[in-house]
């Protein structure tokens, strides 16, 4: 990790979220850690074929008050991986694109919402933004980046 965390004074923890279109997974993951972790982290998402953001991704982040609508999707390709300290993948059905390089790697196999049916969508979105924010919540207690969860 980043800097001294006995001094509190540490670098942010540097986080790339991967999945293939960068539209909705991974957008929803970088704004969600943005507002959850604050300077504490430095957040991007990319994928392998980025397209654009997806419009119900921006939705349901902003029924939680948060406004994405600035995010654009990336290529894996334009990231600096020398620059990330952990890369969380977010693919499901599909293969997650890979990054080279010396980096904590997580996976966190979410099915992809923008497959739902057009009747299901928005529905399959806020499940997604709601098991994202769950993981994020527990993984910045763990490397103390937001306050514990509470019970």
């Amino acid at each position: 990790m980043n800097g001294d965390p006995g001094t509190g004074n540490r670098e942010p923890l540097r986080i790339l979220f991967l999945c293939v279109a960068n539209s909705a997974r991974s957008q929803m993951a970088e704004g969600l850690a943005r507002e959850l972790f604050g300077e504490r982290a430095e957040v991007q998402s990319a994928g392998s074929a980025p397209t654009r953001v997806n419009p119900h991704a921006v939705a349901v982040l902003a029924e939680r008050g948060l406004d994405v609508s600035a995010q654009r999707s990336k290529s894996v390709d334009d990231i600096d991986v020398a620059n990330v300290d952990v890369v969380i993948t977010l693919c499901a059905e599909e293969i997650c694109p890979v990054v080279p390089g010396r980096v904590e790697r997580l996976h966190w196999p979410m099915p992809d919402p923008a497959a739902a049916p057009t009747e299901r969508a928005l529905d399959r979105f806020r499940e997604v933004r709601d098991d994202l924010e769950s993981r994020l919540r527990q993984f910045g207690s763990e490397r103390g980046l937001t306050a514990p969860p509470r019970t």
